[in-house]
């Protein structure tokens, strides 16, 4: 049976801020369940404003481990002024720049997750250089150009264990989402062209991987 989280859990990741829908965030939270058992932290990349961070917390939770969420906080190029996913309540008023992360720790409070999670405040790139350690799941959901999407699987995409799980958002292979969807798409062809990962599952534009191979 593939595992779903609790009414409260579910309650909370549909009212917090954030662009996941619903059969997307079930499939991320059983992905996190499984890769919870290998008893290794679970990592996310692109925290906004903590939506999907409840899930990968309440499976952490579960199995023991802690979950990590990468994020500078200053929002990815689509969220910025202008554009379409652009929210006004995440600018701080005083330096007129984005700032997700007061938010981001209120979710986690509402949700009764704070201890279950480790903030990693920053560029990922950054944070990547100077992580060591293996991880049971990596879900990549941060920029969404070329640069930045290959930065995050060149920074995290080593560092999944054997057996671990690769998740990757927002990937639509229609050129027609070129701005939103195409990076991540390119970046799920390239996991799967390397040899070390093999698609597990497909919902809406997530897709998972398994690390089963050494070529990355």
């Amino acid at each position: 049976m593939t595992a779903a989280p609790k009414p409260e859990i579910l309650a909370a990741f549909e009212a917090a801020k954030g662009f996941m829908p619903l059969d997307e965030g079930l499939a991320l939270y059983a992905a996190a369940v499984e890769a919870g058992r290998l008893g290794l932290p679970l990592l996310e990349v692109g925290t906004y404003c903590g939506r999907s961070t409840i899930l990968l917390a309440d499976a952490a939770r579960q199995a023991g481990v802690t979950a990590l969420t990468v994020d500078h906080h200053r929002g990815s190029e689509e969220q910025q002024p202008g554009w379409e996913y652009h929210d006004p309540e995440t600018v701080d008023p005083e330096i007129g720049l984005m700032d997700t992360l007061p938010t981001f720790r209120r979710t986690l409070h509402r949700a009764g997750l704070e201890e279950h999670v480790v903030a990693l405040v920053g560029r990922s790139p950054q944070v990547a250089k100077v992580w060591g350690s293996p991880l049971g799941l990596v879900f990549v959901d941060g920029g969404h150009t070329d640069e930045h999407a290959g930065a995050d699987y060149e920074g995290w995409a080593p560092h999944v264990a054997e057996g671990g799980l690769l998740a990757i958002h927002d990937v639509f292979p229609d050129p027609v989402d070129e701005f939103t969807g195409q990076a991540p798409y390119r970046l799920y062809l390239r996991a799967l062209a390397s040899g070390a990962f093999t698609e597990v599952s497909d919902t809406g534009s997530l897709r998972v991987l398994r690390r089963t191979g050494t070529g990355i």
